[in-house]
């Protein structure tokens, strides 16, 4: 394998066959797992909407965990490349689906909404660039073929309140 090359494999395993298989589209469950070695098994659905279990993670939420994820661990990368701290990072992410007449269906756009707290008020004005630079390198905003964007909140530790003693 070339270094530049990085390669994944997990096993997707339907488990919905409610003992007729696909005879009809109410007569199964969308459930899977997501098998990944060395790893817990993911629970799998369809989104509620599309006759899903809404106790399983479903795609579009999968889709919109692995961009915020990816921005997060991008940013925290381009934060240590300028010696920037970061001391909290959160981010509330959202994304909006469009479905089309013919039952198909894609992304439109996801907005990230970090909410990042430095340690040096004096590096808050430099998180904009930040954020534009993560989301450069960010390998899977890189390969969406939607935007996303971002509406970042930045402040510094100093800004924080007080931690309540109980």
């Amino acid at each position: 394998m070339a270094f530049d090359e990085h390669h994944y494999s997990l096993t997707v395993r339907w488990t919905g066959n409610l003992g007729t298989g696909t005879s009809s589209y109410r007569d199964y469950s969308r459930d899977h797992d997501i098998e990944i070695a060395g790893l817990p098994v993911l629970k799998g659905s369809a989104d509620p909407t599309f006759h899903g279990d809404r106790s399983r993670f479903n795609p579009e939420q999968l889709l919109l965990t692995a961009l915020a994820q990816c921005h997060m661990l991008s940013f925290l990368h381009v934060a240590v490349k300028h010696g920037v701290v970061v001391v909290s990072y959160e981010d509330n992410a959202g994304g909006m689906m469009r479905l089309n007449r013919d039952g198909s269906g894609q992304f439109e756009t996801v907005t990230l909404r970090p909410h990042v707290v430095l340690a040096d008020p004096a590096h808050v004005a430099l998180a904009e660039e930040m954020h534009r630079q993560a989301n450069a390198v960010c390998f899977i905003a890189r390969s969406v073929n939607f935007p996303v964007l971002h509406v970042p909140i930045t402040t510094s530790a100093a800004d924080q309140p007080p931690a309540q003693s109980g």
